[in-house]
């Protein structure tokens, strides 16, 4: 993999945000949930659509919070328009696991 500079890593908006709505998307090519997530009041809810159905159902979603790169262009998925690309790693069997804080923090703080 190429090497970036530190600038290049400022480049990317990584911020927490808070699952304010989560529903099935039945539509996607492959099994995925769309997510709007609350970003704090510099940017609100953005929406994202997210292949995480082997883990996690829209209901246990509500209330989590989650890491995501906020400053992508929307991307068209379906009849959808994610606006964000939530963050996670694959377990053993290469089902994605999201990536969120310890603790409980403000929603909209920058990774850093």
């Amino acid at each position: 993999m190429a090497e970036i500079t530190f600038d290049d890593f400022l480049k990317v908006d990584i911020r927490v945000g808070r699952v304010v709505k989560a529903e099935p998307f039945p539509e996607a090519r492959k099994p995925a949930i769309k997510l709007w997530v609350d970003y704090g009041d510099e940017i609100g809810v953005k929406k994202s659509s997210a292949q995480i159905t082997a883990h996690y159902d829209p209901e246990s979603l509500i209330g989590r919070q989650v890491m995501a790169v906020v400053n992508f262009p929307p991307r068209q998925i379906g009849k959808f328009m994610s606006e964000a690309l939530v963050l996670g790693v694959p377990d053993a069997q290469g089902e994605v696991v999201l990536i969120r804080p310890d603790e409980d923090v403000p929603s909209g703080a920058r990774l850093y």
